[in-house]
């Protein structure tokens, strides 16, 4: 016996003509401009089955009807099933505004938008993450990782003295730059762990660790070295920052925040601030503990004169699998943010020059490369061909901290150049 089709509205035909006629459209424009007009449509097609069950009482096996038909109409198109339909009528519950669904919306994938769909409830929340997804990048399973690990909750709720010790807008972007907890998820480390330990997790995990950092930050060293009144300092964890322009220096602690751990830190940002470059920021310290007691903190960083933060880790079992695959390898973040390595190697020739510098008995406090190029040039420590080289690859190296944007055969050129100089140093030293 053949079985019967439920009766249907009476202008559901017109309807489903009407969406034929809309989808055949856009087949054509999403040649140019394919996500956004996928996004639109999904969206216009959820307005109006929202505004028919809410007009005209449609239940959800007129739905499942429609998709029959739509599918049956475009065969060649998967996204017309019953259960992506409910997602479009759901995406046109949670997004009412037309402008900021073309505006913002759609420059995030559909199966994106699926995902914040289903995980964030909260409107407020839900374009937080739009917006930096948008902004950073992510992939949808980077995307979904941070949505699990309360990223929205995390990000600006470090202790810091920001406010105080930072001009507007530096103090805002800072603070919103660092998060309480963070979540090392990735590492595995049992409740033995010693601090290099947790220092040598997170520089194995360097890829990873930089994905929880978030996005600007630049890897200068572990163990880096100061040397100060004769006597030898190693900071754990130094990074640069793309946006900030400063230094950020992390101080890695695996018990409870103590309050003389923001004098050390004091004492390093001090340190760094002398060999920044003239144009850079004030640097910037996030000491990483254990657990901390706000109120502590509080007082600790109250009268400190120096801009830093002090937050929380997490220790979980393992990184999701799912992120494994998603995560960019060493070499691929080298090749998608060449300024790390072009950075890094800023500040590896800095620190070639004031050796140089300090073996050639100049006492005269000199920062940035060109002050150092131009004193050791005065003292004939160094030859003109050097001389040469170290300007021109200084206008690549810093055009790279100031956050512009680098060709890809600038900067190999620039490393390659940079390399050869370091090693001719080293022997003028």
């Amino acid at each position: 016996m053949k079985r019967q089709r439920p009766e249907l509205p009476d202008r559901y035909h017109a309807f489903l003509q009407e969406l034929k006629e809309r989808i055949r459209s856009a087949q054509v424009r999403a040649s140019l401009s394919v996500n956004r007009e996928l996004l639109l449509l999904y969206w216009s097609i959820g307005r109006d089955i929202l505004a028919r069950q809410q007009s005209e009482g449609w239940g959800a096996k007129v739905i499942d009807r429609l998709a029959q038909d739509l599918l049956q109409a475009f065969p060649g198109m998967t996204g017309f099933g019953a259960r992506n339909l409910k997602y479009m009528r759901a995406f046109a519950e949670a997004y009412p505004d037309e402008q900021f669904v073309q505006q913002v919306v759609a420059q995030l994938p559909w199966g994106h938008n699926v995902r914040i769909l289903e995980m964030v409830k909260a409107p407020e929340e839900r374009e937080w993450y739009i917006r930096h997804a948008v902004e950073s990048g992510w992939t949808r399973n980077v995307l979904v990782h941070q949505i699990e690990s309360d990223l929205h909750q995390r990000k600006g709720q470090a202790v810091t003295n920001f406010q105080r010790t930072l001009p507007a807008p530096q103090s805002e972007l800072a603070q919103e730059l660092l998060k309480d907890p963070y979540n090392f998820d990735f590492l595995t480390l049992g409740p033995e762990m010693l601090e290099r330990d947790l220092e040598r997790g997170l520089i194995e995990h360097l890829r990873d660790f930089i994905l929880e950092l978030g996005k600007g930050f630049a890897f200068v060293g572990n163990q880096y070295h100061l040397e100060i009144g004769g006597q030898d300092y190693f900071i754990d964890l130094l990074f640069y920052h793309l946006h900030l322009r400063c230094y950020v220096v992390i101080d890695l602690k695996i018990e409870e925040f103590r309050p003389e751990f923001a004098g050390k830190m004091n004492f390093y940002l001090s340190a760094m601030d002398d060999r920044r470059h003239a144009n850079d920021a004030p640097s910037i310290g996030l000491i990483l503990c254990k657990e901390k007691n706000r109120i502590v903190v509080e007082y600790a960083l109250r009268d400190t004169g120096k801009p830093m933060g002090v937050a929380q880790y997490r220790l979980v079992e393992s990184l999701p699998k799912r992120l494994q695959s998603e995560l960019p390898t060493n070499d691929e973040l080298a090749r998608e943010m060449p300024r790390f390595n072009l950075v890094t190697m800023r500040i590896r020739l800095e620190q070639a020059l004031h050796a140089i510098a300090t073996k050639r008995g100049l006492k005269r406090k000199m920062v940035g490369i060109g002050e150092l190029t131009t004193a050791l040039t005065s003292a004939k420590a160094l030859s003109a061909e050097i001389v040469a080289d170290v300007r021109t690859v200084s206008v690549v190296l810093n055009s790279a901290v100031h956050g512009q944007e680098i060709k890809a055969e600038e900067a190999r050129a620039a490393l390659q150049l940079g390399n050869s100089l370091l090693a001719r140093l080293e022997n003028e030293g």
